[in-house]
């Protein structure tokens, strides 16, 4: 029994807790659906106000009631997010920025996967701009807001799939070739690379930064698989986490104390994991950076 447990502890990370997040507020992006939801549902039990950030306001009406019954919380409101637009996305952070004295903690959870090519309302490749670009615009929209709620945390939904790109900087939006797994992989290396500068920067703040692989996990995504990914899906279905597995290693980063004075890292299965050398080139982090903020036309600085 106990070699059952180690192997599962090992594969999905499990991991308990029962602190508590009475008065604190979070943001959750993709709060409807998925790892989203169910990380939602987890923070809702903890007491926090959750403000779920949806593109979908039906699909999220519908999981709000439901999380309210499950978890006696009533604290939990919805706002139009569409992280494919930057119009919406400051337009969100305005409201919150009038409307919410704190913000504890940001979990920048949603995104798209593989998709077939398109582009956001900005001209921006769909993948890098709402994995990458449309949470970097959001936090830092919300920066100021994270810093007077001190102490408070940001989590980015990375992947293992990071492995798979490579920062393309003179084709960022993938206009020259594109290849969804590659470029997908692009935008989750942009995550990791991201949380790395964004650490550096918010160091002495009280602001901490962490990186999420939420394993393989049974979500929605997976919708734009073609034939070869799904047929490997169907073999490896056995070892893929639920949601709830899945949205373990988020939790932990929003609320494990000891963290609280940890920042910049990646992490899987509840706890501090390694990624690959381009994930670790900061270098190249800050160009990604500066690239990133000529091309919402912001400054960080």
């Amino acid at each position: 029994m106990a070699n059952i447990y180690t192997l599962r502890a090992f594969l999905f990370g499990e991991w308990s807790s029962d602190v508590r997040l009475d008065g604190k507020t979070v943001i959750i992006t993709g709060a409807n659906t998925g790892i989203g939801k169910e990380t939602t549902r987890d923070l809702a039990k903890r007491g926090a106000r959750i403000i779920m950030a949806c593109r979908d306001i039906p699909k999220a009406e519908v999981t709000q009631r439901e999380i309210i019954e499950d978890s006696g919380n009533q604290n939990i409101v919805i706002r139009k997010l569409d992280l494919s637009d930057t119009k919406s996305i400051r337009e969100f952070a305005e409201i919150i920025n009038n409307e919410e004295k704190q913000l504890h903690i940001l979990i920048n959870n949603a995104g798209v996967m593989m998709c077939p090519y398109s582009k956001t309302a900005d001209g921006f490749e769909m993948q890098i701009g709402v994995n990458h670009l449309g949470h970097f615009l959001l936090t830092f929209l919300l920066i100021d807001l994270l810093k007077k709620s001190a102490p408070s945390r940001i989590i980015l939904l990375s992947s293992m799939a990071h492995s798979w790109g490579t920062i393309k900087l003179d084709d960022i939006n993938s206009e020259k070739s594109y290849h969804s797994r590659r470029v997908y992989g692009q935008s989750k290396l942009a995550n990791i690379l991201c949380t790395r500068s964004l650490g550096r920067r918010l160091k002495d703040t009280g602001v901490t930064v962490y990186a999420v692989h939420p394993g393989i996990v049974r979500t929605e995504l997976k919708r734009h698989m073609n034939l070869g990914l799904l047929f490997l899906w169907k073999v490896v279905r056995p070892f893929t986490k639920t949601t709830v597995q899945g949205a373990q290693t988020t939790v932990y980063c929003a609320v494990e104390p000891s963290l609280q004075s940890e920042t910049g890292g990646y992490y899987s299965n509840c706890g501090l994991s390694s990624c690959t050398r381009a994930a670790r080139d900061d270098e190249m982090a800050e160009k990604l950076w500066e690239l990133s903020c000529q091309m919402l036309g912001i400054s960080w600085d």
